[in-house]
Formats: structure tokens, C-alpha cells, sequence
């Protein structure tokens, strides 16, 4: 049976976290490893991307922002550490806090007005419309004998 202080003020990942350090160096060299990261799942719904993640006790309102940036979706945030109550040093977290950043790539073909967001019940759901709706295949004609010439492109050839 294992014996939990509750007074210690010793984090339960610091063992690990001395463990990470001595083989990879101090903390300021892989921040993005101490980083509170949310878990994330994408699924279709028909035409659609459902993003969602994982982002319970976080003011969605005032601790997250959702963006597109260079064909990327980009979700950050932070999650803020309650103040604990009762004398220093009587928390125990098994919970990770701090600020986050997960980014999600996207077809060239998507618009951001086609990207909604909407939290509840603790989860962030990001529904990136359309991105699965197929197009009209186009069909190349294949032809016989020399190689074709390469297809100029009229507008940049002007531009020279």
C-alpha cells in the first residue's frame, strides 16, 4: 500500500521531471516539453473536420484564442493553477497547468469563414467546414507521340 503525504510540497512529477532534465538538459532548452498540451481528436461529420479538445477549467473566453495562420489551425491558451486553499504547501496536483498551443494543418482549399468554434461541457469543438467534400475530378486527355509542350501560364509570361 502506498503512502500519500498530503503536506509534502514536492510535485508528483518531480521525479520525472529530474529524470527528463538529466537526460535532455535543463528546461530552458525544450520548453515545449514542461507545456500543458490538452488532448485533441479529429473526426468527420459528413463534409466536416471536428476538432476537439480537451480543455477543462479553462476560460475559453478570456485564456484562448483560435486562428489560421499560414494554412495552419492554430488553438493556445493557458490553463491558469487555482489558488489553493488552507496553509501553503496542502496541494496535491496531478494536473498539468500552464500556457498550450496545438496546431492542426489544413487544405489549401480552406477558408477561414469556413471555420466555426464552440465549447462545452469542458471540450473546445473547432468544425472546419467542408474540408472533406470531394470536387469534380477533371479529366487530362493523354495523348500520343512527342512530348507535349509545357502549358505557359499567359499571365506571367506578360509580366517578363
Amino acid at each position: 500500500m502506498n503512502n500519500l503525504n498530503v503536506w509534502t510540497r514536492r510535485s508528483p512529477f518531480a521525479e520525472f521531471d529530474t529524470l527528463v532534465k538529466s537526460a535532455f538538459g535543463p528546461a530552458e532548452s525544450w520548453p515545449e516539453a514542461t507545456a500543458f498540451s490538452p488532448a485533441a481528436e479529429i473526426a468527420r461529420d459528413g463534409d466536416d473536420a471536428l476538432v476537439r479538445i480537451d480543455l477543462p477549467g479553462v476560460d475559453v473566453e478570456n485564456d484562448v484564442t483560435v486562428e489560421v495562420q499560414n494554412g495552419q489551425l492554430v488553438v493556445r491558451g493557458e490553463r491558469k493553477a487555482p489558488a489553493h486553499e488552507g496553509p501553503k504547501g496542502q496541494v496535491v496536483r496531478e494536473v498539468r497547468y500552464g500556457s498550450f498551443r496545438r496546431v492542426f494543418k489544413l487544405p489549401a482549399q480552406v477558408a477561414p469563414e469556413a471555420i466555426s468554434a464552440n465549447y462545452d461541457a469542458g471540450v473546445l469543438t473547432v468544425r472546419v467546414a467542408g474540408v472533406h467534400k470531394s470536387a469534380e475530378p477533371q479529366r487530362i486527355s493523354v495523348t500520343k507521340g512527342a512530348t507535349p509542350a509545357p502549358v505557359v501560364d499567359e499571365a506571367a509570361a506578360e509580366a517578363e
